[in-house]
């Protein structure tokens, strides 16, 4: 008889209740899961051959089904190679930002300071509503606020804070503008003054991201209450535009808010902000920007003129997670006058911020945010910063910049395609010239959209598309777009995208003809 032991599996933490991140063993086991979790998905990402899995939405949907065959929230878990399996299959088949032919939403690829940095903000799970619940967390947004409007121009008695994204920073915006304009005209009231406009709109370009009008219907004004302004050839509104515009308006409408862009989602394109201000404020309005794409030019000395004038804003947007690249969602909203910031939001309650705790320097900033809990932002922010400096963030907005001009280059001098805009920032708009010149403009649409499809079915080429509300009638509405974020990106990686949508173009084309 042997005297051989059985082997007794290792006990696996995972399935242990327990087991909780910030513990000193619990951290080390954070670690070496994050290990394996990351290289199970490297293995999975070297067996990619493009940036999207080439499947159909219906396809993708049986696969994440079997991998998950009692569903999301099993009776009982499968400890670690249930999620080791989880994480093979994500990486096979998500989106992958780093390969560079995705290049279709302003959705950069993570910069990996910031990535590992934000592991440990998730593992220790400080929020800064309060200074108990995350002290070190709330003392390093209130500096990178600080330093980021400096950076903006803003004087000392500027703020901000960090928002879940562009949505969110434009929301608490242009809630700051209705109650300063509601709180005006109490006043007026008071004053026994009458007479005085009493239906707050806003204006803003036709080409605006839709959080503006999402925000009016959020705050009780209504979609109806945005006065879409014309934009003129370089996609920019304005200020003979708006002054039009205002001079037109109803007699018991009140201007609250002109919200000006830097850097419009399908164009780039940034609004003239000096002129801009001046008529804002000349109506008695704010001047919101939302720079939540073009703000990441206050990182680089190049770019950084493309936003003069940002300084007389009253408040402004801008997402981190675009051109800083982090992990979403890292947007911060910041105000010239502090004051502004607490305006809606600057409630006190006696469990989290009660007043003698705060005089006493206890004071966490739950009064700045829409939200009560909020997780360590800053964190990864600050470390990207510390380590590749504001010139390192700004070279990489510059290379993708350069991208975007040689795509441009490219793209006129190729006999199947057309430029649409020429680029502020990084994106190129541009579509397909079906075979005769696009006679039929409707045809010319389908093309261009079902070229997109094709390439997406594929998972060679990820492209964006937008319809061009200035385009010619005659050759249709729909565009394609790139949006180039990945700083790793090479001009052969440009003209292999190109080639994809010609070869994605004619075999749409070979497929519809009799």
């Amino acid at each position: 008889m042997s005297g051989h032991v059985p082997t007794v599996p290792a006990p696996d933490p995972l399935r242990e209740p327990d087991l909780l991140a910030a513990d000193p063993e619990g951290i080390v086991e954070v670690g070496r899961l994050v290990g394996e979790l990351t290289s199970e998905a490297a293995k999975a990402l070297r067996r990619r051959s493009g940036p999207l899995p080439p499947l159909t939405p219906l396809e993708l949907a049986h696969v994440v089904d079997a991998q998950l065959p009692e569903g999301p929230l099993p009776a009982d878990g499968g400890g670690r190679e249930a999620v080791l399996a989880l994480a093979r299959t994500y990486a096979s088949h998500t989106v992958d930002l780093a390969d560079p032919r995705a290049a279709a939403h302003l959705q950069p690829p993570a910069l990996g300071v910031a990535t590992a940095t934000d592991v440990l903000a998730s593992a220790f799970n400080a929020s800064v509503d309060t200074w108990d619940s995350g002290p070190v967390a709330v003392e390093l947004e209130s500096r990178l606020v600080r330093a980021l409007t400096a950076l903006a121009g803003y004087g000392p008695g500027a703020d901000g804070v960090l928002t879940p994204g562009g949505t969110a920073s434009n929301l608490q915006a242009l809630l700051i503008a209705r109650d300063t304009a509601l709180r005006a005209q109490r006043d007026v009231r008071s004053a026994g003054l009458t007479g005085m406009a009493t239906q707050p709109v806003l204006y803003c370009s036709e080409l605006a991201h839709f959080s503006v009008a999402r925000a009016c219907s959020v705050l009780g004004l209504g979609e109806e209450a945005v006065r879409p302004v014309p934009a003129d050839a370089h996609r920019r509104m304005t200020a003979e535009a708006l002054e039009k515009a205002l001079e037109a308006r109803a007699g018991n409408e009140l201007p609250i808010a002109v919200v000006a862009t830097a850097g419009t989602t399908d164009y780039g394109s940034v609004d003239p902000l000096p002129e801009l201000a001046a008529t804002a404020h000349r109506h008695g309005a704010r001047l919101h920007v939302d720079a939540a794409y073009g703000g990441g030019a206050l990182f680089s000395d190049r770019l950084r003129p493309l936003l003069d004038g940002i300084e007389h804003a009253d408040s402004l947007t801008i997402d981190l997670h675009k051109t800083a690249w982090q992990p979403a969602a890292a947007s911060v909203l910041l105000v010239r006058d502090r004051a502004d910031l607490t305006t809606s939001t600057g409630l006190r309650v006696a469990y989290l911020n009660p007043d003698d705790d705060g005089a006493a320097g206890y004071d966490g900033l739950l009064g700045h945010s829409l939200a009560t809990t909020r997780r360590a932002d800053a964190l990864k922010v600050v470390a990207t910063f510390l380590a590749l400096g504001r010139r390192g963030v700004g070279r990489m907005l510059e290379t993708c910049h350069d991208l975007a001009l040689f795509a441009a280059e490219r793209i006129t001098a190729h006999p199947r395609l057309e430029l649409v805009a020429d680029p502020v920032l990084t994106t190129v708009v541009f579509r397909y010239v079906p075979a005769g010149g696009s006679p039929d403009p409707e045809r010319a649409d389908a093309v261009n959209g079902a070229l997109r499809r094709r390439l997406l079915l594929q998972g060679r080429a990820l492209i964006g598309r937008t319809d061009d509300l200035a385009g010619d009638e005659a050759t249709g509405r729909v565009r394609l777009k790139l949006t180039l974020l990945n700083p790793r990106a090479t001009r052969d990686d440009i003209q292999e995208l190109l080639t994809a949508v010609e070869v994605a173009g004619r075999a749409v084309e070979t497929e519809e003809l009799p």
